[in-house]
């Protein structure tokens, strides 16, 4: 005779195998708009540079202002919008998107781009935040980190579609048309996210201080650990993927934005991969996801002088790499159940401050005796003190 509680289990997997709701995959459209403007600029420095009459050195700080938006941005501004009802939060971010590169596309005054670009960030780290929580809450406790992974798979198609075809409009019509591009689809998908995404206007209003506290639990930091340390690792190579590429592969300064959409592809697969079985084993997800990153950064260091195992490498990087934000955020989210969006936003911070950390040490790495696989090294090393924290987890039992 069937037992209450296996009805209950069997009911849970039949809903995780369902079609997941609509306002998903809108909400990996509007993950695609602001991971684009993420990676665009990269491409459109130079032209930036000269616009502005800055060095290029100076123009990189546009890069910079935004991942300390990020990091910054995504608690604060989850505690300040607390309040707003989750569609209001979506649709405002989204605007205030639009705004930040209507702004930077109309000033002349490198300043006031930089302001832009922090406003531009602040946004985007609260559409990530509140965009988690809305679409785990869509999807169900049984297929939320699935639908974090379709959403986060934004990420991989800006890399395939959207850095490229942004910098072929940039190419056509100048940095500032690229811009208002952006502006204008943001402001179409505030409309078509406030329009299909549920209401929560009558749930009972959090308290900032009750939040706070939800997040005073061992396991929430050491899962920030494991979350900066495992995508700061795959981000220290990936960040100076080119010079590897054409210094020590030797593969044509051409042909490097073809191998990024190799990576974008990867990524889109790790996403989707991340969310699958990351709903069921959240703990062992990451651990295989960390050592798959070790041992293609070592295979990397190893065979970069080969250059179809290299291209197939940073492929697998992307799957490996950017299968952890999905389960990372849902650990996140079920470590701090009644702070879901400060908890959500903990983990864009923690993604952040792994790539400005990773970055910086490789870049020092490039330049020391190293040279080229110094990055990978870097990233071998926090990959494997990322381990450590994931231990201590698995050990707690927390999941």
């Amino acid at each position: 005779m069937t037992s209450v509680p296996d009805i209950k289990v069997s009911a849970e997997r039949a809903q995780a195998r369902e079609r997941l709701p609509f306002i998903v995959p809108l909400l990996a459209l509007g993950v695609f708009l602001m991971c684009t403007t993420e990676y665009i600029v990269a491409g459109l420095l130079e032209e930036m540079s000269g616009d502005y009459g800055v060095s290029l050195s100076q123009a990189g700080l546009l890069i910079t202002a935004f991942a300390v938006g990020m990091i910054v941005g995504a608690p604060v501004m989850a505690i300040l919008t607390l309040r707003l009802p989750r569609r209001a939060t979506l649709v405002l971010a989204l605007l205030v998107f639009a705004a930040g590169h209507a702004l930077a596309a109309l000033t002349s005054s490198f300043t006031i781009a930089l302001l832009a670009r922090l406003i531009t960030a602040f946004a985007t780290g609260t559409f990530w935040s509140v965009a988690s929580v809305v679409a785990t809450v869509a999807a169900g406790s049984a297929a939320s980190t699935r639908a974090l992974g379709i959403m986060l798979s934004g990420v991989g198609l800006a890399a395939v579609a959207g850095v490229p075809l942004g910098s072929f409009v940039g190419q056509q019509v100048g940095w500032r048309g690229a811009f208002w591009s952006l502006a204008v689809l943001a402001t179409i998908a505030a409309a078509v996210i406030g329009w299909f995404a549920p209401s929560d206007e009558h749930r009972e209003p959090p308290s900032a201080r009750a939040e706070l506290r939800a997040l005073r639990t061992a396991r929430t930091w050491l899962l920030v650990a494991v979350t900066a340390l495992v995508t700061g690792a795959y981000m220290a190579a990936f960040s100076y993927i080119s010079p590897l590429l054409t210094e020590r592969t030797g593969v044509p300064s051409q042909a490097v934005p073809l191998v990024l959409v190799v990576f974008g592809v990867g990524s889109l697969i790790g996403t989707n991969l991340g969310g699958r079985f990351g709903d069921g084993q959240p703990l062992r997800s990451l651990l295989a996801s960390a050592t798959a990153v070790v041992v293609v950064l070592v295979l990397l260091m190893l065979l970069a002088r080969f250059s179809v195992a290299t291209i197939v490498l940073v492929g697998l990087l992307g799957v490996a790499g950017m299968s952890v934000p999905p389960v990372a955020t849902g650990l996140a989210v079920r470590y701090a159940p009644s702070a879901p969006t400060l908890a959500a936003a903990l983990a864009v911070a923690s993604f952040n401050s792994g790539i400005a950390l990773s970055s910086w040490i490789a870049g020092i790495a490039l330049n020391s005796g190293l040279t080229t696989i110094g990055p990978a090294l870097v990233g071998v090393v926090m990959a494997a003190l990322g381990i450590l924290p994931l231990a201590l987890l698995t050990r707690r039992r927390a999941v």
